[in-house]
């Protein structure tokens, strides 16, 4: 570790933003501090462990940036990490976004779960965020049974089937009275607001209708909604007021670990919870990090947020323009207590499962320092590719940082329609990811972990050379049974890794991945009906002239009877023919 006595020494003692940096000039951290001097010292002047001290290990120089207050210096440290995305700042294991139900105010309305929720959405009624997916799925799948609304994308010529098992009005034909929509709108809002006993009598009263007409599978059916609903209230109930809206955050840290609470409280039902634990370098500053974050995944931000008194509730305030309150007592405090009771537990039972997964990673990580006799490897990239009928090749791309993935960085890849082979498809590839990586400055992997031996790892290099690029290449070598087993390096020498180490588990889990996220995107492409990734694949067709196409020929039948004169009013000749070649192979 450098000596940065003197640079400390004149470090202020401001409040701003600061960067660590390693030895490539890499930002690898961001943080923020109420007084910088403080804040650095204390990285290599106390003993460190665990994550912190991976980072003072890999730190080469720092920097900082004074700000005028700590909401500024909260602003420039995640603006600064949106821009870097430093390595050691947290990561979210749990990425995913949790679905909402929605009810379109369209003049014939729409009930549905949705994930990517924008801003736009707020002209329909939306309610959540549900993180059990599968009850708010089987929520919308009652609602819809329950009352007829419309169920196509698109109103279609002739009524469907919905309209003949009575679950739809059959709006595309017939004149559909606007009270009963209405009230049907009404209903469903206000079960989705919390009052059930609508809902409840209606299923009551069908369900009574049903058996007198002896229709006991249909009674039976009804009766089954009822204990659901009846079962979920009972789980949801708090003793609060009906009107509270709010979420609740609160955490343990302990050591190198933060675990995180958050409780969704609408209507004052508990509608579930999130929960989490991360690596952690400095708890204080992660966890206001953290929140944003999450918001920002999440961005149907809750009327209101508590969270506890170790977070300043004024910045968080300021930079998410909602109310952040912290309680002192009460039943919200009450809840308070318990969100910290089970971040606790979440810990505990997790802790020791966790510390072994990361000390596993980083024994694996020096190893490979080791065999490769290089100085560092975070950053991983590997490759494969797949084919429809063939031909018509796909690339996929996936990256992984001391062996944990990044999913946002994944890559899809449509190859030109004449490769015809796999090694030309992973050149074409290879090429167009490190020559974008060339032209616009992006970070460069530590090493690129190839799907194969000797005739991989040469393509490789060929494009890397090619590029006057200098990456680190290993190759996964299969057997006779297509099983991996042996690990090769750049120059064609099989490295002594044992295939019950970590490191060996680590690079197979890789591979795997990357023969999965190829593969998952033709198995999306060749699903029945997927029109719209069908024409994904086709190169030289992007959103644009896809969303035509869609709108002009509705489906693939009828793309596929198309002349190339009705193509080309959208296509030029050369692309249009290309479809056509491509559709008479399927």
């Amino acid at each position: 570790m450098k000596d940065f006595k003197e640079k400390l020494a004149n470090t202020p003692t401001k409040p701003g933003s600061y960067q660590m940096k390693n030895k490539d000039g890499v930002i690898i951290y961001v943080g923020k501090a109420k007084n910088l001097q403080r804040r650095l010292r204390s990285y290599f002047t106390r003993t460190v462990t665990g994550k912190t001290k991976m980072l003072v290990d890999d730190i080469d120089d720092f920097e900082y940036i004074v700000t005028s207050s700590e909401l500024e210096s909260l602003i420039l440290e995640i603006t600064l990490i949106k821009k870097y995305d430093p390595k050691y700042n947290i990561l979210l294991r749990d990425d995913k976004t949790y679905p909402y139900i929605e009810l379109t105010k369209e003049k014939y309305p729409r009930l549905r779960v949705v994930r990517n929720v924008k801003k736009k959405r707020n002209l329909n009624y939306l309610y959540g965020p549900y993180p059990n997916v599968s009850a708010a799925r089987k929520t919308v799948d009652m609602l819809n049974r329950l009352y007829p609304l419309r169920k196509c994308e698109r109103l279609k010529k002739e009524v469907c089937l919905y309209y003949h098992i009575h679950e739809c009005l059959g709006y595309c034909q017939k004149q559909v009275d606007e009270e009963e929509i209405s009230k049907m709108t009404s209903e469903i809002v206000s079960f989705l607001k919390g009052n059930a006993s609508i809902i409840i009598d209606k299923i009551t009263f069908e369900m009574n209708k049903a058996s007198e007409k002896m229709n006991y599978e249909r009674a039976k059916e009804l009766k089954e909604m009822l204990d659901d609903i009846n079962i979920t209230l009972n789980k949801q109930k708090i003793d609060l007021n009906d009107n509270y809206n709010f979420d609740l955050v609160n955490y343990y840290q302990d050591k190198n670990y933060l675990s995180v609470q958050v409780f969704f409280i609408r209507n004052g039902l508990l509608m579930g919870r999130h929960e989490e634990i991360i690596s952690s370098i400095n708890s204080d500053e992660e966890i206001v990090e953290y929140i944003i974050k999450f918001y920002e995944k999440n961005p149907i931000l809750p009327k209101e947020l508590y969270v506890p008194d170790t977070i300043d509730t004024n910045i968080l305030e300021d930079y998410l323009k909602i109310k952040v309150n912290t309680p002192k007592r009460g039943k919200i405090y009450s809840l308070m207590k318990l969100a910290l009771e089970n971040s606790i537990e979440k810990l505990n039972a997790e802790e020791e499962t966790i510390k072994k997964n990361d000390r596993e990673r980083l024994n694996a990580l020096e190893e490979l320092k080791t065999l490769l006799n290089l100085d560092s490897v975070s950053r991983m990239e590997s490759f494969d590719n797949s084919h429809l009928f063939g031909t018509f090749y796909v690339g996929g791309m996936v990256v992984y940082e001391d062996f944990l993935p990044l999913k946002d960085e994944y890559r899809k890849y449509k190859i030109s329609t004449e490769v015809k082979d796999d090694l030309s498809a992973m050149k074409e590839v290879l090429y167009r990811r490190y020559y974008k990586v060339l032209m616009e400055n992006l970070q460069k992997p530590d090493l690129i972990v190839m799907d194969g031996g000797k005739t991989q790892i040469s393509v490789a290099k060929e494009i890397i050379d090619s590029l006057g690029l200098n990456i680190p290449i290993i190759g996964l070598v299969k057997n006779s049974k297509h099983k991996t087993s042996e690990i090769m390096n750049q120059d064609f020498q099989i490295l002594n890794v044992s295939k019950d180490s970590s490191l060996f588990l680590f690079l197979t889990r890789i591979q795997d991945e990357v023969h999965r996220y190829a593969i998952t995107y033709h198995r999306n492409i060749k699903s029945k009906g997927a029109l719209s990734s069908l024409l994904d694949v086709v190169p030289g067709i992007g959103e644009v002239k896809k969303k035509e196409l869609l709108k002009r020929f509705g489906s693939l039948k009828r793309i596929k009877e198309a002349s190339i004169e009705e193509l080309e009013d959208i296509l030029n000749k050369d692309v249009s023919e290309k479809l056509i070649s491509y559709l008479k192979d399927m």
